[in-house]
C-alpha cells in the first residue's frame, strides 16, 4: 500500500467511524446473525494475494457489521461499562501507528513515563492516598471488583477491616 492509498482508505475509514458514531442508534443493539453465518460467508482458504482495501472495508460493512454488537449505542446496558470516545479513537490510531511495544521503559520511555503520570492524575482525581501505586488486573471482572473494594475502603475511610 502506497502513502496515497493509505491516506484515501484512512479518510475514508475516519468518514465512516464518524458516520456511523453519530448514526449508532439506527443500528440494531445486538448482533443480528445466527452461530456460524460470518464465517460461513468468509473464503475457507486464506488468499492467494491481498484484496483492494475497497474490497476489504466492503466486506468489513456486509459480513461483519451485522455480527456485531453495538457497546456504543445508547441502549447498550450490558456486561460492563467499555465504552470509548471519539478522542480514545483517535488514540487509537496513533497507538497502531506507532506499533509501540511498553512493556518496560527501555521499550518505549514515553509510554512507561505517561502511564505512571496517568496514574498519578488518577490518584489524585480520585481522592486516593498519595502512596497508592497501583494495580494491574487481567481483565474486567477483577478491575470491577478491585474498584468496588476500593471504594469500600475508601468510604469507611481505610476502617473496613480494622480489628
Amino acid at each position: 500500500m502506497t502513502n496515497e492509498e493509505f491516506r484515501k482508505s484512512a479518510h475514508q475509514m475516519v468518514d465512516w467511524m464518524a458516520d456511523y458514531l453519530e448514526n449508532i442508534e439506527q443500528y440494531p443493539v445486538k448482533a443480528q446473525v445466527a452461530p456460524g453465518e460470518i464465517k460461513s460467508k468468509l473464503p475457507g482458504s486464506p488468499p492467494r494475494d491481498g484484496e483492494a482495501m475497497e474490497d476489504i472495508f466492503s466486506d468489513f460493512k456486509e459480513i461483519i457489521l451485522p455480527g456485531i454488537t453495538h457497546w456504543q449505542h445508547p441502549s447498550f446496558h450490558a456486561y460492563f461499562p467499555g465504552n470509548s470516545s471519539k478522542p480514545s479513537v483517535l488514540a487509537e490510531m496513533l497507538t497502531a501507528t506507532l506499533a509501540v511495544q511498553a512493556m518496560i521503559w527501555n521499550t518505549s520511555p514515553s509510554a512507561a513515563e505517561l502511564e505512571e503520570q496517568m496514574m498519578e492524575w488518577f490518584i489524585q482525581m480520585m481522592g486516593l492516598p498519595t502512596h497508592w501505586t497501583g494495580s494491574i488486573q487481567n481483565g474486567a471482572s477483577d478491575s470491577t471488583l478491585n474498584a468496588i473494594l476500593t471504594a469500600r475502603e475508601q468510604a469507611s475511610d481505610y476502617t473496613t477491616n480494622s480489628t
